[in-house]
């Protein structure tokens, strides 16, 4: 039986995490995959960060191996590793095709394809660094690494308009494509009912039934831009309004100094890690979303699934997402006066709220996981079809 590999990267995992025993649960992004795979009848090799992830239960029958990818390209010590553990599993399982996804995993596996010259090689952008507004270097030398790597890809796979355009313009291998789907799904049953948790969430966060509640998630640093939506609450001048952000990063002690500059400490809440976001999204009234730098992002269509309103950067992935003045509104993402006026118009309109909440769940339909799942199917049927 010929094999596969599905691979792609995250952040490198505290010693706890590598040496956990907790059993392998496939998420989203890799699930799909390799159930389409597993139905054309390869035997199927997942790369995870753990170590020896071969002894670890897994709720699909996969082959699991540390792959060892990480989010550093310039992490060259680990990046070496995995390029090893790659083609080790490559000669192993007789693997004819491979799987890729973001820069890190993409590197690692169009490389080792192209040493062990696999048949097949498929590598998932879950969005180009070289995007609209991106500085020089990745406008140059990482633009120029993917167009040199997609002459050894068979099929890139897309996920926003922007990075569609793209691709479209690089040269594949020899009848290589380029393929569109919607993201890596959102499994839209899970937010059935979340509604009817509203009024708890709401007392427990001491929340008046006068006060609007803003919610974003997401890692504190720089990149998501923070900074540009406390400035915004503290334009819009309305105490009614609440601001809680979910995550945890460096940021933390500037954007809490920043706040109690501007006089609305009391106004914005650090949550830290949550497990209960579904829970806080029923709550809340609007989700804002100021980030600079997006592929297509899971927190929004999560935004959306709630039926948020959503005031975001008028960005690659938001504009996939949000039509301006339909499901919310979209603004330069340094505009902090912008974001003040939508948050202002969202905030002092139920009605607005009400009909922006309907036109979200209704376009979040094309991005359910049963949706992503067929399209990745189609996919696979017709690049592994011979």
């Amino acid at each position: 039986m010929a094999g596969y590999v599905f691979i792609s990267n995250s952040t490198k995992p505290t010693t706890e995490k590598y040496e956990s025993r907790e059993p392998l649960v496939p998420g989203n992004v890799s699930r799909p995959c390799l159930q389409a795979a597993m139905d054309l009848g390869y035997e199927v090799y997942y790369g995870v960060n753990r170590k020896v992830p071969e002894e670890l239960a897994c709720d699909m029958p996969v082959h699991a191996f540390d792959s060892h990818t990480y989010r550093s390209i310039t992490a060259f010590g680990d990046n070496r590793i995995a390029y090893r553990n790659l083609c080790r599993v490559i000669d192993e399982g007789r693997v004819e095709v491979i799987h890729c996804n973001t820069p890190v995993g993409g590197l690692v596996g169009r490389l080792a394809g192209r040493k062990k010259k696999v048949k097949k090689v498929i590598y998932t952008a879950h969005g180009f660094h070289f995007y609209k507004g991106a500085p020089l270097m990745n406008r140059t030398l990482f633009k120029w690494a993917e167009m040199w790597m997609a002459h050894h890809t068979d099929a890139i796979i897309t996920m926003n308009a922007e990075d569609y355009a793209a691709a479209k313009r690089f040269r594949l291998r020899k009848g290589g494509k380029v393929y569109f789907v919607h993201g890596v799904g959102i499994d839209l049953s899970d937010y059935a009912g979340m509604a009817d948790k509203r009024a708890e969430k709401r007392a427990e966060l001491s929340l008046a039934d006068d006060q609007i509640m803003l919610v974003s998630m997401g890692d504190l640093v720089l990149r998501k831009n923070y900074a540009t939506a406390i400035e915004a609450i503290a334009k819009a001048k309305n105490p009614c309004l609440q601001y809680f952000i979910c995550g945890k990063g460096p940021e933390l002690d500037n954007l809490k100094a920043q706040a109690e500059s501007l006089g609305v400490a009391k106004q914005i809440h650090f949550l830290g890690f949550r497990t209960d976001i579904k829970e806080l999204l029923s709550a809340a009234d609007m989700f804002l979303f100021t980030s600079k730098q997006e592929g297509l992002p899971r927190s929004m269509m999560e935004a959306m699934a709630s039926g948020l309103p959503c005031v975001a950067s008028k960005i690659r992935g938001n504009t996939d997402l949000i039509e301006d003045g339909v499901g919310g509104y979209l603004c330069t993402s340094t505009d902090s006066d912008g974001f003040a006026a939508a948050i202002t118009k969202v905030a002092d309109n139920i009605a607005l709220r009400e009909t922006m909440r309907a036109n979200n769940l209704e376009t979040i339909k094309e991005y359910d996981i049963s949706v992503v799942e067929k399209e990745i199917a189609d996919i696979y049927a017709d690049v592994l079809k011979d």
